[in-house]
């Protein structure tokens, strides 16, 4: 059956009183506590249909019902109203991100930031090589056979390589090296460059190919065999926060997942463009987090997705809340990697 617009009301409003007051809400509660316009008896029946239709469960014996995943993914998709930050916390968001150094310091202060405005465990991938471009490549002379292969990505991420080179170079022939690799790389995605590092050997002159050569087999393994992606996490705390009914009683399957970066990359690593993802409850495919609610999104400059960002908490989460924080945070570190 269908719910008309009062049990929708009803149900908004357990859900908002539990998520505030972490107790099974009664009807007598409601009644007091919201502008519904009807007896408690008529709430109780309310609370009859949404229970049959799986909406609301009645956890032990008290009178006080709880929302269920179903319950909460009906609020989420038809009920609740993205929060707008305050101008206070926008400017408070925008300030803390302008004040870091590089990208290590803004994805460590990204993921604090996320956790103390949400208070739940916060997740972020650092700009992904495989979703990045290149924006320079500098090659450092350390002796006449070795140098230092340094490229920087567009995303602001550095990775560094030693090549040890076949036959002594001059610094001439290392600039010469230098200036070939950036006119064929700068500005091309990482994806696309095995191609183009082939293309560099296949066109250097006879006496320059085997060292070209040394340094293409560097190149393709920084530019693109590196398959590690990292990961920043904080606020792993916040869990012991809930209530009793939080995590189905036990909080040891969350941590567990939480030491997987495998099962973390899969929950945020993974978005479309310009789109939040609320996997509640049963909706997560991990096992252990079943009795948790993850909210995660994309980030990167203008519409480019390099990387994912979000949180995790029990499913009595403030949903509204927690995504228009996930949103804006995302947006400002997009920003931020587009002006740099």
């Amino acid at each position: 059956m269908s719910l008309d617009d009062r049990k929708l009301e009803v149900l908004r409003a357990i859900v908002e009183d539990y998520v505030a007051t972490q107790e099974p809400v009664g009807s007598k509660a409601l009644v007091e506590r919201h502008q519904l316009g009807v007896s408690p008896a008529t709430v109780r029946n309310d609370m009859a249909v949404l229970e049959e239709e799986g909406y609301i469960r009645q956890p032990h014996t008290s009178a006080g019902r709880v929302p269920t995943d179903a319950g909460y993914r009906l609020f989420v998709d038809r009920l609740s109203r993205v929060k707008a930050l305050s101008p206070a916390e926008r400017r408070a968001i925008e300030r803390f991100l302008a004040g870091a150094v590089d990208l290590d310091d803004v994805v460590h202060r990204t993921v604090r930031l996320l956790a103390q405005l949400t208070r739940q465990v916060a997740v972020v991938q650092y700009p992904s090589l495989s979703r990045s471009s290149v924006r320079h490549l500098e090659l450092v002379p350390i002796s006449t056979t070795r140098v230092m292969l340094v490229m920087i990505a567009d995303t602001g991420r550095v990775e560094q390589r030693l090549v040890e080179l076949p036959a002594p170079t001059t610094s001439d022939d290392v600039l010469d090296l230098r200036r070939k690799v950036n006119a064929k790389l700068a500005g091309q995605k990482l994806a696309d460059a095995p191609p183009l590092v082939q293309a560099l050997v296949d066109e250097s002159a006879p006496e320059a190919r085997t060292t070209m050569a040394c340094l293409a087999s560097v190149l393709l393994e920084t530019l693109v065999e590196r398959s590690d992606e990292r990961l920043a996490l904080a606020g792993t705390a916040n869990l012991t926060r809930g209530g009793v009914l939080d995590f189905q009683g036990s909080l040891r399957p969350v941590l567990e997942a939480l030491e997987e970066e495998v099962i973390l990359l899969k929950l945020i690593g993974e978005v479309e463009p310009s789109t939040t993802r609320v996997r509640i409850g049963d909706e997560n495919e991990i096992d252990n987090l079943r009795a948790a609610s993850v909210v995660s999104t994309g980030y990167g400059p203008g519409a480019t997705i390099v990387g994912g960002l979000g949180v995790l908490g029990p499913t009595r989460m403030d949903y509204p809340g927690t995504i228009a924080t996930v949103r804006a945070v995302a947006r400002y570190v997009g920003d931020l990697l587009a002006q740099n």
